[in-house]
């Protein structure tokens, strides 16, 4: 028996204003809090297997980097995306993050084989969900 591929895993850090509105919001949208790399500084949010966000507060952010903190609400650095496994999926996590106080961008991209919607978390980082047809993919 062979052991499993290795998996590179993707670990997003965000800078947020308020670690516990901001662990409530993601919990709503279906995601977990690993506790074992949670604290009063930091939440571990597993979105998949190999994708974690770590929520930090501000102050502790700041001590991994010696550059500004961008206002996400402000200013665009990085804009993240998500696959999903259909074109309600997308709509479904969308819908979610509204309703967890996030806001919806109302720019719908639909090419027929690709769909996708974003949404801005609590703090104004941005995120894209996406479905890809399979077949087109494939093709």
């Amino acid at each position: 028996m062979t052991a499993p591929a290795y998996q590179q895993m993707i670990f997003v850090n965000l800078p947020v204003n308020d670690l516990d509105a901001s662990k409530k919001f993601y919990t709503e949208l279906g995601y977990t809090l690993n506790e074992q790399f949670s604290d009063d500084k930091a939440a571990s949010v597993v979105i998949s297997e190999t994708i974690v966000a770590m929520l930090l507060t501000k102050p502790f952010y700041a001590t991994f980097t010696k550059k500004e903190i961008a206002d996400a609400t402000k200013t665009s650095q990085v804009l993240l995306c998500l696959s999903a496994e259909s074109r309600a999926k997308v709509d479904e996590l969308v819908e979610k993050a509204v309703a967890a106080g996030g806001t919806a961008n109302d720019d719908v991209q639909d090419q027929g084989f690709m769909y996708g919607r974003s949404f801005n978390d609590l703090d104004g980082h941005g995120w894209e969900v996406v479905w890809m047809d399979p077949a087109a993919i494939q093709g």
